[in-house]
């Protein structure tokens, strides 16, 4: 077996200071960015701090893109490609961190409020692969926007303030849970079970006695529709153009009488996309036009206008080089073939608890460092990328000249199970690239568990592969 030491114990008290720092700004940035869409805001407001400018502007400027300018684009507010151009023509190629913002959650369906005997729920679409009884009885919070039919749109966010009420999704007592306990894991909570409690209060009585007879119907919600149109001056109605995703309540919290974890919800796959970002935004202009990009809906197959299946990032460096002055169909095509690419996706951390389904010599570990998986998929490697073994040597070597802690895993046993990211979707422009990333306990729980070391070495590592790869 490989044997790669514990990072925590290379650390000088100036390092630690840093790893506590990145830690201290990673928590804030999970805290901001629940949903996809506000990862992309607190995104554009953190890089725009930093001289970044908007292609849509360079645009509109009508200046040419140079050595060193830092652009960004958005695409439907819910992904974000960030550039630092380079001294090379973007044709030679770029160097690419690119991470997801999506994470598994519950999403409130178009016609979603009902009352059942005095209670007001908010119907649910559960959005990932989730193990569906870990979301009951847990605080819960609602995020997202409300899309009016005079073209404006109401921000919500119901249960993030100390102040604020948050809401749940109930479960059965135990001392009437026998046959509940009889079933398997799969359905103990099933899908339509997963609504969420929203109110008990009748609306205030009001008017004459007939009026009062005709509100005795479904008081409680709309006692609710009376909050909603208060604050937030939205009707039923509204639902249907809404987006509306529930999230655990909880902060980002340190985690460990030692606190050498972060516990927190979402970190598959805020996790890397933050310390790509950070990696972009520490690095000076290379030689190569280095890019973070950071995409939507992988958590259910990189689908959609927003996913990595969609013609976001090839149209957006299409429209990079057009600001520059060099493009061209046939160069756009060499830019993507020459690029080489980390996918940067989380790994499942070994648990010694469950150590059966995890095979010991090529599993993610704690405190380990940057984890790369040569393939991930199912089974036989089904939907996987399978990175060339010439371009992990090349990584090698550039993480040890950077002296970056770095470890391989699969994720799980053969035939017990897997995953996907989105390598294999980038791999199809013929660019370099391997999936690497963080490990992480409880992944896709309502709180996940990542080592403090093994996000400082991400970041680090990150660095090492703008710079160097």
């Amino acid at each position: 077996m490989i044997q790669k030491d514990n990072a925590w114990n290379t650390y000088t008290e100036e390092q630690l200071e840093e790893l506590e720092a990145l830690a201290k700004r990673y928590r804030a940035f999970l805290d901001a960015g629940k949903t996809e869409r506000e990862c992309v805001t607190e995104t554009v407001r953190i890089v725009r701090a930093q001289g970044y400018r908007s292609l849509d502007e360079v645009r509109a400027s009508g200046s040419r893109l140079q050595a060193g300018d830092k652009v960004y684009a958005v695409g439907m507010e819910k992904t974000i490609a960030l550039f630092v151009i380079g001294e090379q023509p973007l044709e030679k190629g770029m160097r690419i961190l690119g991470a997801h913002i999506d994470s598994p959650r519950l999403d409130v369906k178009q016609d979603p409020l009902y009352e059942d005997t005095e209670l007001a729920y908010l119907d649910t679409h559960y959005y990932g692969g989730i193990k569906k009884y870990q979301w009951v009885t847990v605080p819960l919070a609602i995020h997202g926007v409300v899309a009016k039919k005079d073209g404006t749109k109401v921000q919500v966010c119901i249960g993030e303030k100390e102040d604020d009420p948050v809401v749940f999704v109930s479960d059965l007592l135990v001392h009437l849970s026998g046959e509940q306990m009889e079933k398997k894991a799969r359905v103990v909570i099933e899908g339509e079970k997963l609504d969420i409690l929203i109110g008990s209060r009748p609306q205030p009585k009001a008017g004459s006695a007939d009026e009062q007879d005709e509100a005795e119907k479904e008081t409680v919600k709309q006692n609710i529709l009376a909050i909603l149109k208060n604050t937030y001056n939205m009707e039923e109605e509204d639902f249907l153009s809404a987006e509306l995703e529930i999230v655990p309540a909880e902060k980002a919290r340190d985690c460990g009488l030692d606190r050498s974890m972060i516990m927190a919800y979402g970190q598959d796959d805020r996790v890397c996309a933050y310390t790509s970002l950070e990696a972009l935004l520490s690095v000076p202009a290379q030689e190569y036009t280095c890019c973070c990009l950071l995409v939507d809906k992988e958590e259910i197959g990189s689908v959609g206008a927003t996913g990595m299946q969609s013609r976001f990032f090839e149209n957006t460096v299409a429209e990079l080089m057009d600001c520059a002055g060099q493009y061209s169909e046939l160069a756009l095509r060499r830019a993507l073939k020459n690029s080489r690419m980390l996918s940067s996706d989380v790994s499942a951390a070994y648990d010694p608890l469950y150590g059966s389904v995890f095979e010991k010599k090529n599993s993610a570990y704690f405190g380990k460092g940057l984890v790369f998986n040569k393939f991930t998929g199912s089974r036989g490697k089904s939907g996987s990328n399978d990175a060339n073994a010439e371009y992990i040597a090349a990584i090698r070597a550039l993480l040890d000249r950077h002296k970056v802690a770095y470890q391989t895993a699969e994720l799980g046993k053969v035939d017990i199970g897997g995953g996907g990211t989105i390598a294999y979707i980038s791999a199809l422009y013929g660019m370099e690239v391997i999936d690497s990333g963080v490990a992480v306990l409880n992944m896709h729980a309502p709180m996940e568990v990542t080592s403090k070391a093994d996000v400082y070495e991400a970041k680090k590592g990150y660095c090492a592969f703008l710079m160097e790869a």
